[in-house]
């Protein structure tokens, strides 16, 4: 019997194109500027909105749930802490504690990971499978800003950056969109790496304008407003409103729970 011997390389080669992800390059979903959407991380999730997007929590969310909204029409984005350990979530047990770092400021059951650990890149990994395996169209990671603030480690600006195009290049490899969360001092460095960017409270902290790059790349900033005072007065959440489409976002008016308590939205 005649036995084929091949090269280290092209053994290499076949072994990867066996096992690589089943998507084409550049083959996820691209939201555009302006995009409808609606967020809601708590509670039943309520189904009759009618955007081009839902933001949904990974764990929470079951796949039938997912396949529903796709069915009629939506896009599906999951929700994940990428920069935060959970003590409540089914995979909490996988992170070791040298990679837990301090509390975070009015979220008791958090704490910062180390984002340099490979242990705690291998977890989001895992989590981004598990994005694949319910059907995401693309995730939120959020806590990707903890460079920061204190957490414990001491890494920087240049870490963070790392550890977010990490995020970005592993989403995209397994055919997800990504957003980038909260994160407005690295917003233009890191435009070409996201697909679109969500943000809390913009217009109360004045971050709006540090998203631009992402209008002009042509993907949308998904923003999300809690002052009471937009719920309470028509007048200014019209003049808010009026700031947003100037800007070209895609603002909510939203009960800081996310719990569909109330919702209010600046595009038809």
């Amino acid at each position: 019997m005649r036995v084929l011997l091949f090269p280290f390389s092209v053994l290499c080669v076949l072994f990867s194109s066996i096992f690589s992800p089943l998507y084409a390059a550049d083959d996820w979903y691209r939201p555009p500027v302006s995009a409808t959407w609606h967020w809601q991380l708590d509670g039943a999730v309520n189904e009759g909105y009618d955007v081009d997007l839902y933001d949904i929590d990974l764990f929470d969310s079951s796949p039938e749930l997912i396949q529903r909204l796709q069915a009629s029409g939506k896009k599906v984005i999951c929700y994940f802490s990428a920069g935060s350990y959970e003590d409540w979530r089914s995979d909490a047990k996988e992170f070791a504690i040298k990679d837990l770092g301090k509390t975070l400021s009015g979220w008791d059951d958090e704490r910062w990971l180390d984002i340099r650990s490979s242990e705690v890149r291998e977890a989001m990994i895992r989590r981004l499978d598990l994005a694949v395996t319910k059907g995401c169209d693309g995730v939120e990671p959020d806590n990707v800003d903890s460079y920061r603030t204190n957490t414990g480690f001491s890494f920087r600006a240049n870490d963070q950056l790392d550890y977010n195009r990490f995020l970005a290049a592993e989403a995209h490899s397994r055919g997800l969109a990504i957003g980038l969360k909260n994160d407005p001092d690295q917003a233009r460095a890191l435009s070409n790496d996201f697909d679109f960017a969500i943000t809390e409270q913009c217009f109360e902290y004045s971050e709006c304008r540090s998203y631009s790059s992402f209008i002009k790349a042509g993907k949308p900033v998904l923003n999300a407003e809690y002052r009471r005072i937009y719920v309470d007065d028509e007048s200014e959440r019209n003049s808010v409103c009026k700031q947003s489409e100037r800007l070209q976002f895609s603002t909510l008016v939203l009960p800081k729970a996310l719990d569909d308590a109330f919702r209010f939205s600046c595009l038809p």
